[in-house]
C-alpha cells in the first residue's frame, strides 16, 4: 500500500539499506544470538553508510532527512531480527534527547559521533525499585562545585555493555513536590570515575541485544554534562516517549507481518492426511484473521508516523498503537507457532525466535497497562 511520507529517495534509501543488511547483518545474526552480543564492527559500517542518526543536521555529521527515513531504517532492521533493536533505541530515542535540549557543545562534541557509530548511547531510567513509576527512582545527583556526584543502580538497560555515552535520569531534588520536578538527566560517559557495569543480562528472547546492569558509586559527572536544566527531566522524557512507543509499534507491525509471512510459506509446503496445511479450513480462517489484524495495525500506524511527521501530539493514539500493535504481534506469535505444528518449537526455525523475541514490546517502553491508563486520563476519565 502506498502511503504518502514514504516517497522515491525513501524506496532508493530502502533499497541500498536492505541490500547492506543482506550482506552484513541476515548471514551473522545467528552467530550474534549465539554470541549474546552484536559487534561494535557492525554499528561502524551502519555508520559509514549513512545509517545512523540521518536526521541529525548536517553539520553534525547527519543527512538532515525526515523522519520518513529512520522508519525505513527501524522497519528494515525489523526483518532482519527483532534483536537489533538497540539500534534505533540509539538513532531516535536517545540521541534526540541530545538534539532538542543539548547545548551548542554537547552537541559537537557528541553528535558527529554518534552517526559514525564510534559513540553507541544508551538511556537509563529503569531501576531495580522503580520501572513505570519514573518519578520514584531513586538515583541522586548532588552537585558539587564543578560536577555532579551520582550515586544508585539502574537496570534492564539496552546497548548496557556497548554504550560510550548514557542519559540518566537522577534525582538533582530527592524533597521536591510533586517528586517528578524532582528529576534531571545527565549524560555520563564511559569511563567517568565511579561507573560500572554490572551484569549483562540474560533474556527469554533477543539475545545478541546487549542488556545490563549499570552502577554509580561517587560518580563525578562534570555540571556541563546536565542535558536541559535540572528538574525538567521528567518533562523531557514524557516529551520524546511519544516517537520511543511509535518505535516499539513500527517494530511490532513489522513482526507481525514477517511471522504471517513465514507461516504462510510454511503451510503452503507442509503436507498432513495427503494435502497441503494451507488448503484446511481451519488454516485459512486463522491466516485470514492475522491477515486483517495486521492489514489494519498498518493503516493505523502510517497515519500515526504522518501525523508525528507533521509534529502533531498524537501522544493518545501512540499509546494505542503501542499497546494493540504490541498485543497483536504476541498473539500472531503464537497462533503462527501453533501452525507450523512440532517444527515450530525448533530453534532452526525462525518463528521459535520471532515467539521469544516478541512479548517484551508489551513491557518496555511504559508497559500496555500504563498505556490504557494514558488513553483512559486523555480520554478525561
Amino acid at each position: 500500500m502506498a502511503v504518502s511520507y514514504i516517497k522515491e529517495e525513501h524506496e532508493i534509501f530502502r533499497k541500498s539499506l536492505r541490500k547492506f543488511l543482506e550482506k552484513e547483518a541476515y548471514p551473522n545474526y545467528e552467530q550474534w544470538e549465539e554470541d549474546r552480543i552484536i559487534p561494535r564492527a557492525f554499528w561502524r559500517k551502519m555508520g559509514d553508510q549513512g545509517f545512523l542518526c540521518p536526521d541529525i543536521e548536517e553539520k553534525y555529521g547527519g543527512s538532515n532527512v525526515d523522519w520518513g527515513f529512520s522508519v525505513v531504517i527501524n522497519e528494515e532492521l525489523e526483518r532482519v531480527g527483532s534483536g537489533l533493536v538497540g539500534i534505533g533505541l540509539h538513532n531516535d530515542i536517545v540521541v534526540p534527547y541530545i538534539t532538542a535540549y543539548g547545548t551548542e557543545e554537547q552537541k559537537q562534541r557528541w553528535l558527529p559521533k554518534c552517526t559514525t557509530g564510534e559513540i553507541i548511547t544508551a538511556i537509563a531510567m529503569t531501576e531495580p525499585g522503580a520501572g513505570s513509576d519514573l518519578a520514584g527512582i531513586k538515583t541522586t545527583a548532588k552537585l558539587e562545585d564543578d560536577h555532579y556526584v551520582v550515586n544508585g543502580e539502574k537496570t534492564f538497560i539496552t546497548n548496557g555493555i556497548h554504550s560510550d555515552l548514557i542519559i540518566v535520569a537522577c534525582k538533582t531534588d530527592p524533597n521536591a513536590v510533586p517528586r517528578h520536578k524532582g528529576v534531571s538527566l545527565l549524560s555520563i560517559e564511559r569511563d567517568t570515575s565511579g561507573f560500572s557495569r554490572g551484569r549483562k543480562l540474560s533474556k527469554v528472547g533477543l539475545h545478541c541485544q546487549d542488556t545490563a546492569e549499570l552502577i554509580f558509586e561517587d560518580c563525578k559527572v562534570p555540571k556541563e554534562n546536565l542535558i536541559g536544566e535540572e528538574g525538567k527531566g521528567f518533562f523531557y522524557l514524557m516529551d520524546k516517549l511519544q516517537q520511543e512507543r511509535l518505535v516499539v509499534a513500527v517494530a511490532a507491525q513489522v513482526a507481525a507481518e514477517e511471522m504471517l509471512k513465514l507461516t504462510i510459506g510454511y503451510v503452503k509446503k507442509r503436507e498432513a492426511f495427503g494435502r497441503q496445511i494451507s488448503q484446511f479450513q481451519n488454516t485459512q480462517f486463522r491466516i485470514a484473521e492475522m491477515a486483517t489484524d495486521i492489514e489494519m495495525g498498518r493503516a493505523f500506524l502510517d497515519s500515526l508516523i504522518e501525523e508525528h511527521l507533521e509534529g502533531k501530539d498524537v501522544v493518545t493514539k501512540v499509546s494505542m498503537a503501542k499497546w494493540k500493535l504490541t498485543d497483536n504481534a504476541r498473539k500472531i506469535a503464537s497462533e503462527c507457532m501453533q501452525l507450523h505444528g512440532g517444527y515450530g518449537y525448533m530453534e532452526e526455525y525462525e518463528i521459535a525466535r520471532r515467539y521469544r523475541d516478541i512479548p517484551v514490546a508489551s513491557i518496555y517502553a511504559g508497559t500496555n497497562e500504563i498505556m490504557k491508563t494514558i488513553i483512559a486520563k486523555n480520554m478525561g476519565l
